[in-house]
């Protein structure tokens, strides 16, 4: 992957680092999709790349707007329990793409503290935001808001973190929220681990969390739906519902206007356990982000886990679980990835909705160029 990258990305780009201590990857290439090609050029995916990529570039008064002055109507999530079987969960989530969890173990206690500590961190000076995290470690660091044409504050100032929330500051210190989210992360590792287990798929994480990286991702809220404020591939997100707020989401059936119950979880699948699943899971795009005026004097953020790969991990739709007859001869907890490789001989070859691709190269591009116009996954399907 290193040898693709130009010099100029390189100074742009850091990897993103094994969060467990593992050796960090190279930058990713240059994105493998060569719009001077003519077949690439006049391809369905190449040509809403080119136009998306065209409009951004235009005058404000001919540009497209990039998120909507109206609110869509407000729904209630679906509710599920980890005290469920693996096929209820699935049946729960799968639904709409998102979902909330009712019965866990984090104690609203925790999540006040967190979200205690993620305030304060709005109050410092632009030098000391910038000071705490790298800029050399992306995606992790501290990004300001920013103005749109018409003067508003369109993005929002946001920070992220790794699970273990560390900073640069030797007198910060983030516990609370340390503490806050590595409890999320354990829920969303045993989410990912239900559905991959009503699905009949091979579960590529397990319960290994050196197979995985996290994203604390805490921002102000925005004033408008139809933000995405930022967008970073995920498996599955996980949002603490402190109070009586909406957020806005951005769902495969457009944007969704949704009231999770008071200290539930908000889950949200992502775009890679969509192609995990071979396009049968429905999406969330993006971090769902709670709206200003929903409730007097509330403090207005988002503090969203997202549960994602590390760059050097390939995406593609996942194997079944091998098996004889109906009985499953591997459980993939008691397995390596050598026995999967071994064993999965027995099964039919699997007739793919989505090709494979290099996650880094995914990351950076779907990030940076921040595409609204179209879903960054329709370039990967099969046609």
């Amino acid at each position: 992957m290193a040898s693709s990258s130009s010099s100029a990305h390189n100074q742009q780009h850091q990897p993103f680092p094994n969060l467990y201590g593992g050796a960090t990857s190279a930058p990713p290439p240059t994105p493998s999709n060569n719009l001077t090609n003519d077949n690439n050029l006049f391809s369905t995916s190449a040509a809403a790349d080119t136009l998306s990529h065209f409009l951004n570039r235009l005058p404000p008064n001919l540009s497209l707007p990039t998120k909507r002055r109206s609110s869509p109507t407000t729904t209630c999530p679906p509710s599920f329990s980890l005290s469920l079987s693996s096929n209820e969960v699935l049946s729960s989530v799968s639904k709409l793409g998102f979902a909330q969890l009712t019965d866990h173990s984090l104690p609203s206690e925790l999540a006040n503290s967190a979200e205690s500590e993620a305030l304060a961190l709005f109050e410092l000076s632009t030098t000391q935001k910038e000071s705490l995290l790298s800029k050399n470690n992306w995606p992790y660091g501290y990004e300001p808001g920013d103005d749109d044409e018409e003067g508003e504050n369109r993005v929002k100032d946001s920070f992220r973190f790794d699970s273990s929330c560390t900073t640069e500051s030797t007198e910060l210190e983030l516990t609370s929220l340390r503490e806050f989210t590595l409890a999320l992360e354990k829920v969303g590792i045993k989410i990912i681990d239900s559905l991959t287990d009503a699905m009949g798929l091979v579960n590529p994480v397990g319960y290994d969390p050196t197979r995985l990286c996290s994203i604390m991702w805490v921002s102000e809220c925005v004033d408008q739906p139809g933000n995405l404020c930022g967008f970073y591939p995920f498996i599955i997100g996980l949002q603490y519902q402190l109070r009586c707020q909406k957020y806005s989401l951005l769902s495969d059936s457009g944007w969704v206007s949704v009231l999770p119950h008071v200290d539930s979880i908000l889950v949200t699948v992502g775009d890679i356990a969509q192609v995990w699943s071979n396009g049968k899971l429905k999406k969330v795009r993006g971090r769902p982000m709670c709206m200003v005026g929903d409730e007097n004097n509330a403090p207005y953020l988002t503090m969203s886990l997202l549960i994602t790969l590390p760059t050097e991990a390939n995406v593609a739709p996942l194997l079944p679980k091998p098996t004889i007859g109906n009985i499953n001869i591997n459980d993939q907890k008691e397995k390596d990835d050598d026995e999967e490789e071994d064993n999965n001989g027995g099964n039919e070859e699997l007739e793919r909705v989505f090709n494979s691709f290099d996650f880094e190269d995914y990351a950076w591009r779907v990030y940076h160029e921040r595409l609204y116009l179209k879903d960054p996954l329709d370039r990967y399907r099969v046609i």
